[in-house]
């Protein structure tokens, strides 16, 4: 596993393109001056210990040290060993419902994306807890095992959306039993579904699946996306909604009973999540009251510093720049490695 121990030492890199500049310009006026004396293919003989190529090459090598010497102070580190660490927190599978229903934009900017934003905010909050993912609409299946990997949990969020499941519906139920069978074999965890769907359920068995959770000693808490009022289904691609066999709009509502039910079955929660901050909010506070215990996590340990071979680059190339004159050396006039040996 590789990092970076002091990564703001890497902005220094944004020093390259400003010498690239500057030499480029320095260049450019060395050339207009010698244009002003005379024409250049009439002055070469006058000057035959100049290089044309030298100063370009020791530029390059210095425009190198400067970058390797920001790696260098960022300390690059290798991890040499995968040890377990065990840790205070919790296990929490979230269930994300993509049925097509999730597209509508009674909440701001739309079901979909605002649930991915609270769970999203919800991965921010967490520190030594456990956090896994699944997507349901027809089915489901789990998008992300449970992890303490919150960088891959965030990222795969931002991948979802309803293509991912072909078959259209709410299974709540099968996304409730999957989740039971997500968590790890560790005993005395606290553990969480935490279902966030518009509750329009087109599968039985999610009540009878939240109650399966809470006699395993799993909470199934519930957010509620969308308002009672309900809203079209924008068809992607296109500026009109979805439409049933006759040609009407349809509109879906927030199952608001539904998901009551669910979370009482559970031992949850219900939140109706809207366009202001107040479920991330209940959430938060709910996943807070949970009794934590030691979480067993895979992390990489003992750090090896690998700024020692940074150095000696370095060393070499300052070694390199110095034995390389402006001017041509007497000593090896007959040598033409920067120019074709031609007068």
């Amino acid at each position: 596993m590789f990092r970076f121990e002091e990564p703001a030492y890497l902005y220094l890199l944004l020093l390259l393109p400003l010498l690239s500049v500057l030499y480029l310009y320095s260049s450019y006026r060395k050339r207009r001056a010698l244009k002003e004396f005379g024409d250049m293919s009439l002055m070469a003989p006058l000057m035959p210990d100049v290089s044309k190529y030298r100063p370009a090459v020791k530029f390059t090598l210095m425009w190198c040290v400067v970058g390797l010497f920001a790696f260098l102070l960022a300390r690059p580190q290798f991890g040499a060993k995968l040890d377990t660490v065990k840790r205070q927190g919790i296990e929490a599978i979230i269930a994300l419902d993509i049925s097509n229903s999730m597209l509508a934009q009674d909440v701001q900017p739309s079901r979909l994306e605002k649930a991915k934003r609270i769970v999203s905010q919800l991965v921010d909050k967490m520190e030594n807890d456990k956090v896994g993912m699944i997507v349901f609409a027809g089915d489901a299946f789990t998008q992300l095992p449970i992890t303490s990997d919150y960088v891959s949990a965030k990222m795969l969020l931002e991948s979802i959306s309803p293509s991912l499941i072909s078959r259209q519906g709410t299974a709540i139920g099968s996304a409730i039993d999957l989740g039971m069978n997500s968590f790890t074999p560790q005993e005395g965890v606290g553990r969480t579904i935490i279902v966030i769907t518009d509750g329009e359920n087109h599968e039985p068995g999610a009540v009878e699946a939240a109650k399966a959770a809470s006699e395993k000693g799993i909470r199934v808490n519930v957010l509620g996306v969308g308002l009672p009022d309900g809203a079209p289904i924008p068809v992607e691609g296109s500026n009109d909604y979805r439409r049933d066999r006759d040609g009407n709009v349809v509109i879906t509502h927030l199952n608001e009973q539904m998901c009551q039910d669910i979370a009482q079955a559970g031992n949850g929660i219900y939140v109706r999540v809207d366009n202001t901050n107040n479920a991330q909010k209940s959430i938060e506070r709910e996943i807070g009251k949970m009794d934590k215990a030691e979480v067993e996590t895979k992390v990489y340990t003992e750090y090896n510093e690998q700024f020692q071979a940074v150095a000696w680059i370095i060393l070499i190339l300052l070694f390199l720049e110095m034995l390389i004159l402006d001017r041509k050396n007497p000593l090896f006039r007959g040598i033409h490695l920067f120019s074709n040996g031609k007068k």
